[in-house]
């Protein structure tokens, strides 16, 4: 069972999954504003993949589903996840990202209790968490497994305490759980409001390209699919109890990252009237509680599972600036609205 599965990150894993011959997905996702038929529809009329309208906050719906598709896993992507709307409201993040993270582990929890010894042994429950819960780094150094946590803004806050959550879950209940903490993703289907779809959209439109304050914050940049790659090995190989950081080993200023699309959407569209792009950067004042940098240490997972990045951050943007150009029907029915018009068949219970 994947939740979140509408999103960015989770809908990019379950398509992933959906190449992977005798797999069934249970897809439960709330469709709040990020979440995306649109992203799901070369798998519409898959009998393996089962959408459910619904929230991880809702108990009854969880444990029904559970117990009607019996999973041999609950991967949970299920969040609200931008910084900036955290700030203007932070409520929506407190009853997501804890609260119900809460709910799923309680169902999780009666679920797996109900098991044979041999599904029992086998059950996971995978939580995709976020490098912003350890805070902020200065310019040295990288984030590891066993950094304190220190957030700085209600979405990182709430990211921590659902973590913290997991990981009670497996020290009080011996429930195998696995965390996941990543570095910033980018690719295929990313919500336009995030700094990179964001950039190219308005860029292609002539529009201003904002950039927070000196554009000097450094994140490390992680190309979608290979996140999902890492998913699939903790989920088979990882150890219970365990947490993996997931980075791209591609630090970039947020200004560097700008001014990297400028130049590809230069070269990949050479008749755009608003050539050379650059010059649409427009600095903005900064936002509050804006973390320096990022980086995370993904020697562990490196290490203990095998796991290491396919994509330079080169090659992943060029991919990612390709498919946007390539499918700018899916962006306008974002920005418009219209993708929140439609219900692919999902299964209300």
């Amino acid at each position: 069972m994947v939740t979140g599965g509408a999103g960015f990150i989770g809908g990019n894993f379950v398509l992933r999954q959906m190449r992977r011959p005798n797999l069934q997905i249970v897809n439960l996702d709330a469709l709040t504003y990020a979440g995306n038929l649109d992203t799901l529809e070369s798998i519409k009329d898959n009998p393996a993949h089962v959408f459910v309208l619904g929230s991880i906050g809702d108990r009854s719906l969880v444990d029904y589903l559970l117990e009607r598709y019996q999973p041999d896993a609950v991967v949970n992507f299920a969040a609200e996840s931008h910084v900036d709307r955290s700030i203007d409201s932070p409520e929506p993040f407190v009853q997501t990202n804890i609260l119900g993270t809460f709910q799923l582990l309680e169902a999780s929890r009666r679920f797996w209790r109900t098991l044979s010894p041999a599904a029992h042994k086998a059950f996971r429950f995978l939580h995709v968490s976020t490098d912003e819960v350890y805070g902020t780094l200065g310019p040295e150094g990288f984030f590891t497994e066993d950094n304190p946590y220190r957030p700085n803004s209600p979405y990182s806050a709430s990211k921590a305490s659902s973590d913290h959550l997991v990981r009670a879950y497996f020290h009080t209940y011996g429930m195998p759980t696995l965390t996941t903490n990543c570095s910033n993703n980018y690719g295929p289907y990313q919500f336009p409001e995030k700094l990179i779809p964001l950039m190219i959209h308005n860029a292609l439109g002539g529009k201003p390209l904002p950039v927070y304050g000196t554009g000097a914050n450094v994140r490390d940049w992680l190309y979608v699919e290979d996140h999902c790659r890492a998913i699939e090995r903790v989920l088979d190989e990882g150890k219970p109890g365990e947490v993996y950081n997931i980075g791209g080993n591609n630090e970039k200023t947020n200004l560097d990252v700008v001014e990297t699309i400028c130049s590809l959407l230069d070269e990949l569209v050479p008749d755009s009237k608003f050539r050379p792009h650059r010059e649409l950067v427009t600095f903005v004042d900064d936002r509050p509680g804006h973390d320096l940098r990022y980086a995370i240490d993904a020697s562990k997972i490196r290490r203990d599972l095998g796991w290491e990045p396919t994509e330079t951050f080169e090659t992943g943007l060029r991919k990612t600036v390709k498919w946007y150009l390539e499918n700018q029907n899916w962006c306008r029915r974002v920005m418009d609205g219209s993708y929140r018009g439609e219900r692919l068949g999902a299964e209300n219970s």
